[in-house]
């Protein structure tokens, strides 16, 4: 079998996921840009001023990264699980088993697609929250180490793109994706720190939160944009690494299981 023919599959049902975003920018990008800018109008430059973080820098400089991974990991998960099952309902799963393609290549072309929406919600959350910072301050939120800003973005979306595709193999139906995604992933990465800093909680809550994955992949991007972080970022950045293994395991898992069986 030619390069070609190896590649040539995968590169389609990748374009197929980046096209099927772009063709609803306004839901896709436009929404997550106007929710984020409420966040950080509310939040950020409203009672931001009577927030202290501490290490002299102020509320919307540390909400902004936050909010930054936030758009991320949800347009990621949002994107590859919502792929999942509408293709069980079109059928087009089945068109997979007979495509030349090999199980990691279908993953990694979910996984990039998602991983593209994500940026890209990353990117306009980022410049909403720059222009606000700007406009408040009168200078522009520079990175403190844009390599890695970028590497938990792209470790942080493809995370999250993988626990899209098990999730989406999993639910039967619109109703149980939703609640997965409203009670379980969206607490979590509530109490990761997109909001606060665990130095300001309870010792009792402070160990729980460390506990929560999510913590270390937002403080890593937190640590990569404006050099605090709860965790030390090599920490943060080991967790990220291993779940990053796992949740691809777990996709791997949910694919060979349940990819050709229309529900």
């Amino acid at each position: 079998m030619t390069v070609d023919l190896v590649w040539t599959p995968f590169k389609t049902l990748l374009r197929r996921e980046i096209a099927r975003f772009m063709k609803v920018a306004a839901q896709t990008v436009v929404t997550p840009f106007i929710n984020a800018s409420l966040y950080l109008l509310i939040f950020g430059v409203s009672l931001g001023q009577k927030i202290e973080i501490g290490n002299g820098l102020p509320y919307l400089a540390f909400l902004i990264p936050g909010l930054v991974m936030m758009g991320c990991l949800n347009n990621a998960f949002q994107n590859t699980s919502s792929s999942i099952i509408a293709s069980k309902f079109g059928g087009d799963l089945e068109d997979l088993k007979a495509a030349p393609i090999r199980s990691w290549q279908i993953l990694a072309a979910l996984g990039i697609g998602a991983l593209v929406r994500g940026l890209m919600v990353a990117a306009v959350t980022w410049s909403a929250g720059a222009v606000a910072y700007y406009a408040q301050f009168g200078q522009w939120l520079g990175f403190h180490n844009l390599g890695i800003v970028l590497l938990f973005l792209v470790l942080g979306g493809l995370i999250f793109a993988n626990i899209g595709i098990s999730v989406g193999f999993w639910a039967r139906n619109f109703d149980q994706l939703s609640a997965v995604g409203g009670f379980i992933l969206l607490p979590l990465i509530y109490l990761g720190g997109v909001f606060f800093s665990t130095d300001q909680l309870p010792e009792f809550w402070r160990n729980v939160a460390m506990g929560n994955p999510l913590l270390y992949m937002i403080n890593g991007l937190r640590f990569g944009a404006i050099g605090v972080s709860d965790v030390d970022w090599l920490t943060a950045l080991a967790v990220s690494i291993l779940a990053l293994a796992a949740t691809f395991g777990l996709a791997m898992l949910s694919l060979k299981k349940g990819s050709f069986h229309r529900w």
